[in-house]
């Protein structure tokens, strides 16, 4: 199944239905049955799966957070004027919507409207990630990360420091490692307990893409001609260890991962617009897109890891049955 949005294709996602949604640059969010839904008036520059699990919950140029279902409908979740809302988390656990406006990071209950919470910042906010448990926030911005609780109004946040420019954040499945992505083609960790950090570089490129898989015991990134596998079984993660490259390709770059996190199943968008999926247990790589084109910009998988959606940045976009 093959669609041409004619816009970017700024993220793709799978809702608890089944459904594969995509958020694209023009503003609307576009689902796999054919529905179309007008979010914003400007470009979607982030989005996610909703709290719910039904419809996409997308970011703006416009300030707003809009929640897309795929019956056609909008509801507006929060409006930061002035604002680009380029960053977007949800926990299907809390029923918390976050999201980054310039320095600030926004709290948002979905069952209750009254709900918000504001924490400032003194660099920008680059990105978002909720714990497993929907409690605590972890924001990547210059200087390190900081983590809030999402729900206490009045606090200081943790403060997990380390110079340079944080773009991406994950936080392991079990709550005790949170990891980033950084401008200096590398990756930082920490070990949450007592801070300890983790050193995790040789990326040829930025790896601005990164996913737990195998109930944690593995995080896969992009960033380098295949993906790139991290070990973390044991206390100490991966500690002393080295990473496995899996589908190297020197001709290209993979710019974007997908990963069925309780499963040993990831699939890899290339710069070069193929797209592949592959069980780490036996490594055959599975060709989902095999021609070539723009940019992979978007990928997801579905958690069981049956099917594969992306999309590219001329707005070619697809889902695929993984054989």
């Amino acid at each position: 199944m093959n669609f041409s949005f004619d816009a970017y294709v700024t993220a793709a996602h799978f809702d608890r239905s089944g459904n594969a949604g995509f958020a694209l640059g023009d503003g609307t969010v576009r689902f796999a049955d054919g529905t179309t839904v007008e979010a914003h008036d400007g470009a979607s520059l982030a989005a996610v799966v909703h709290p719910s699990g039904e419809g996409l919950v997308s970011g703006g140029d416009n300030g707003r957070v809009v929640w897309a279902r795929a019956d056609g409908s909008t509801e507006v979740l929060a409006e930061v004027r002035g604002k680009w809302i380029d960053s977007v988390a949800a926990s299907a656990e809390s029923g918390l919507v976050a999201f980054g406006a310039g320095r600030e990071l926004h709290v948002r209950d979905v069952k209750d409207a009254a709900f918000q919470r504001v924490f400032t910042h003194e660099k920008t906010v680059a990105d978002i990630a909720f714990d497993p448990k929907g409690r605590r926030l972890a924001v990547a911005s210059y200087g390190g990360a900081f983590l809030w609780y999402a729900r206490i109004a009045d606090q200081k946040p943790v403060a997990l420091k380390w110079a340079g420019s944080h773009v991406a954040v994950v936080w392991s499945p079990d709550g005790k490692f949170l990891i980033s992505a950084m401008q200096e083609n590398q990756l930082h960790g920490w070990r949450v307990a007592d801070e300890k950090n983790m050193r995790m570089g040789g990326y040829p490129t930025k790896p601005k893409s990164l996913a737990f898989l195998s109930k944690g015991s593995l995080l896969a990134t992009s960033g380098a001609n295949g993906v790139v596998v991290w070990p973390f079984s044991g206390p100490a993660g991966p500690m002393g260890k080295q990473a496995a490259e899996v589908g190297y390709d020197e001709s290209t770059v993979v710019t974007k991962i997908a990963t069925a996190p309780a499963t040993s199943w990831l699939a890899a968008g290339l710069e070069d617009g193929r797209v592949w999926a592959c069980d780490l247990t036996g490594q055959r790589i599975i060709p989902l897109k095999a021609e070539k084109g723009s940019q992979i910009t978007a990928l997801a998988i579905t958690p069981d890891a049956k099917r594969v959606a992306w999309g590219d940045e001329d707005g070619n976009a697809g889902v695929a049955e993984v054989a």
